[in-house]
């Protein structure tokens, strides 16, 4: 009987704990709030400072409004653009930082890259130096030959550009063609 009278009087003297302190929840709340949304300001504050570092390439060449007979086209996604040779150096200047869906049309005049939602531009044909099947740029990796990365020349600056293909079959028949065609405008300018 004693041990029910101790368990009784054990059982009045605890108190449930409190559920949830708000007080203190909201404030961890708007202090992650804050903390993010200071994140993303320094993230875009390094955005336009990289574009203000690269204000010296000159304004991208537009799609001409008839440019010829298409040799090639692609349906895909244009992963952005960076110093050749230096993958995780991105290009920002103009838009072309900015990753988008893209159609690319291979004409005698050039490369056509219409992306919605974002600036197009052309890569003019006497611009190309090279293309080839890459794995990775600029925060994009994928498998070996996943890429198509197309070295050209803006002003004075080799830029590489990376597309895909939603056809990834397709990557091979436009790094021969641009090859060909790089090297038969390199026999003619000799």
């Amino acid at each position: 009987m004693t041990h029910t009278l101790a368990s009784a009087a054990l059982a009045a003297e605890q108190k449930s704990a409190e559920v949830t302190d708000w007080a203190g929840r909201i404030g961890w709340v708007v202090g992650l709030l804050l903390f993010v949304a200071f994140v993303y300001w320094l993230m875009r504050q390094g955005w336009k400072w990289r574009g203000s570092l690269q204000s010296d390439l000159p304004e991208l060449p537009e799609v001409p409004r008839a440019p010829g007979e298409a040799k090639l086209t692609m349906d895909g996604r244009y992963h952005g653009s960076t110093t050749a040779g230096q993958w995780l150096d991105r290009i920002v200047a103009h838009g072309l930082g900015t990753r988008s869906r893209a159609e690319l049309t291979l004409t005698d005049a050039g490369i056509s890259v219409v992306r919605p939602g974002a600036n197009d531009f052309l890569i003019p044909a006497a611009a190309l130096r090279e293309a080839r099947l890459d794995k990775g740029i600029a925060g994009k990796v994928l498998a070996e030959g996943g890429l198509l990365v197309v070295t050209w020349e803006h002003g004075s600056t080799l830029l590489d550009s990376g597309f895909r293909s939603d056809r990834a079959a397709e990557h091979t028949a436009w790094v021969d063609t641009l090859n060909s065609m790089i090297n038969t405008t390199e026999g003619i300018a000799r």
